[in-house]
């Protein structure tokens, strides 16, 4: 089933921003398409060389850090990369619509106003879109817990399918490579690693600086005898 026709019925049904959702759409080839979206990669990439490792950096804004108390995602940024090797032109922004106001210090913080919301994407398109820019490529996000939790919240409510992407955790790198290092914060790190620390707590400008990171520490890994992430788990089980 073709992504666009898929989306305009999705539209069609929400309307003009009405309370039907995903779970009102019951026809079966729809439903085995979102699935299929949802699919874990076949290929083992825990074996795949590092410099030859496909994966999609990614970061979301969010309005809290609670998605079963209700707090949601209002972007998505992302970049495509090959082993050390950012694909600067390969990239996804989408803001989300949400039903409610949000906090002035989310507004403050992100820069995001609750006016550039209203007209954005809803929630379950913005996914399916990003999911369709992934492809086949591995996830990466900055201490991923955040991300993981938000991405299966979304999954399980809307789609009503577990989220099985792998998502690798930014930490376990920087863990295998400089264990006694005791700094978390984003722009912390890439103060550390000389990386200039542009469009903080933009999804995207978080994308782009995670992924400098990824491509400094990848690096590292390998100067380490860490060909693969499966070597970079291993070292890891050994801290």
């Amino acid at each position: 089933m073709a992504f666009e026709p898929f989306m305009q019925i999705l539209r069609g049904l929400q309307g003009k921003r009405t309370n039907v959702g995903i779970s009102d759409v019951q026809n079966a080839q729809q439903m085995a398409f979102l699935r299929n979206l949802q699919k874990e990669i076949t290929q083992d990439v825990l074996n795949i060389p590092l410099e030859n490792l496909n994966v999609v950096v990614f970061d979301i804004e969010t309005t809290g850090f609670f998605p079963e108390k209700g707090d949601c995602i209002i972007s998505i940024g992302a970049i495509k990369m090959t082993g050390e090797k950012i694909i600067e032109e390969d990239f996804f922004y989408s803001l989300v619509h949400v039903k409610r106001e949000i906090p002035d210090e989310i507004v403050q913080l992100t820069g995001i106003t609750n006016e550039q919301l209203r007209d954005a994407l809803s929630l379950e398109e913005v996914f399916i879109k990003f999911l369709q820019f992934k492809q086949n490529s591995t996830l990466v996000a900055h201490h991923a817990t955040h991300e993981r939790n938000f991405m299966e919240h979304t999954s399980s409510t809307l789609f009503r399918t577990p989220f099985k992407h792998r998502i690798v955790d930014t930490s376990f790198l920087l863990k295998v490579i400089e264990p006694n290092l005791n700094i978390i914060a984003l722009e912390d790190l890439c103060d550390y690693n000389n990386i200039p620390v542009i469009g903080r707590h933009h999804a995207l400008g978080d994308a782009k600086m995670t992924a400098k990171l990824w491509s400094v520490y990848v690096n590292k890994a390998k100067e380490v005898g860490c060909e693969t992430l499966n070597d970079v788990y291993h070292r890891f089980a050994r801290i």
